[in-house]
């Protein structure tokens, strides 16, 4: 650098540090040593997590003591060799947060050489892995464990159950792509009934019409009391049948409901069944989050979508004005919306949404399709804080910038490309 530094305190440049994105914080850090020193405090990383391959063999030993220096606690681990992971618990002994990326029984045998572990996610099993509480140094000390693509010995819910029920504390549990074929409902009963301080369950369900009725099903009653600390619920890969109609009432405090559906549309259920969405909202009387991600038209379970919910997300192909109409009448008091019906759009809709939505505080939308007009109205939303918008097009900021001048600027707006 040329020049002197400006006379500030530490503290005030770790502020202003704070304000960089990571690369940023990476090219500031290469600026000098006096600001190398600053940008590895610990507080600029928080949160932050480390991805390691060694694809070049051991990292030096400056790289580690900058990751220490840093307090960096989170590991993405992109080897599966065992002299990686016995260097990593070496040089990283304080680790609360791993991320296997490639498993295997060997770099799996490795995990007890982390004596502060609290959150485990493994995906990509190369071969059948076994877990249980002799895997970890301190199985009591898991909370948050995720399984996704991961091979078991035995490909069943009681294989599921056995692994998942040695970590007595968790709060969080991800079961993605497991094979399971098995009823869904039975996983969720089994689940619930052995870990009873679980708050957050994230499950991968699929549906098979020809064996529904070949695994026991359980009463969908409370589990003794068990199921209360289940606030959270997302389902992935779902259909409208993956579980019974009643099967929320195993889950009577849920307050959070996320469900990913496989298809768009369901012409495979008979149009003369019941929406078993539909019958699921109506057993979740303190719902205040709910994710709808394709699957159902809007009208077969609209009138059923709790008054209690603040937080909704609809992405789906096909939302009428008249969709939106009928969801605006049941949440009175929405205060976030993500509305998506990507590849179709809004349109002129836009323009109703203050109409409809007037509390709101933080709205996602595309603007491709959305007229100026239209877009501009969403000034009137007098409470709105945030608004992400999910796609990026030309003089777009010419038009973000109309929209801030209108609110005074107190709306703060972001730029989020994403396709569904």
């Amino acid at each position: 650098m040329s020049g002197p530094l400006p006379p500030l305190p530490s503290e005030l440049w770790n502020h202003v540090f704070g304000y960089l994105s990571a690369e940023d914080k990476f090219s500031v850090r290469a600026s000098c040593k006096h600001f190398k020193r600053l940008v590895d405090h610990s507080f600029l990383w928080r949160d932050w997590a480390v991805v390691l391959a060694f694809r070049n063999g051991s990292y030096n030993s400056q790289f580690w003591a900058t990751l220490r220096c840093r307090k960096v606690s989170s590991v993405v681990m992109r080897s599966s060799r065992a002299k990686d992971w016995k260097e990593l618990a070496r040089s990283l002994p304080a680790v609360t947060t791993l991320v296997m990326d490639q498993s295997s029984p060997k770099s799996l045998d490795c995990l007890k050489d982390f004596p502060h572990l609290k959150r485990l996610c493994i995906r990509n099993s190369s071969a059948p892995l076994s877990l249980n509480a002799s895997t970890v140094s301190k199985p009591e000390q898991l909370s948050h464990l995720s399984m996704c693509d991961v091979t078991l010995p035995i490909a069943s819910v009681a294989s599921v159950i056995s692994t998942v029920s040695h970590f007595q504390n968790l709060i969080s549990l991800v079961c993605h792509q497991m094979g399971l074929c098995e009823g869904t409902i039975l996983m969720v009963h089994s689940i619930l009934g052995c870990l009873p301080k679980l708050k957050h369950l994230s499950l991968s369900v699929g549906y098979r019409p020809y064996a529904i009725h070949s695994v026991p099903r359980p009463n969908p009653g409370p589990l003794e009391g068990r199921a209360s600390a289940l606030s959270s619920l997302e389902l992935v890969d779902c259909m409208d049948h993956s579980l019974p109609a009643d099967a929320m009432r195993l889950m009577p405090a849920l307050n959070s409901l996320a469900v990913f559906y496989r298809d768009s549309h369901q012409e495979t259920i008979d149009k003369r069944s019941v929406c078993h969405l539909k019958m699921w909202l109506n057993d979740l009387v303190q719902l205040s989050t709910l994710v709808i991600v394709r699957g159902p038209s809007v009208e077969k379970y609209v009138s059923s979508i709790p008054a209690t919910v603040t937080s909704l997300a609809l992405c789906m192909v096909r939302l009428s004005s008249g969709d939106m109409a009928a969801v605006a009448a049941q949440v009175p008091n929405l205060l976030h919306l993500h509305i998506d019906p990507w590849p179709s759009h809004l349109g002129a809709c836009t323009a109703q949404i203050p109409i409809l939505f007037p509390k709101l505080k933080c709205l996602k939308l595309r603007h491709e399709h959305v007229p100026e007009k239209d877009f501009l109205q969403l000034h009137q939303l007098q409470q709105l804080e945030r608004m992400e918008i999910l796609d990026s097009r030309p003089h777009l900021c010419k038009i973000v910038g109309k929209l801030q001048a209108l609110t005074n600027y107190r709306l703060e707006v972001t730029t989020t490309p994403r396709f569904m």
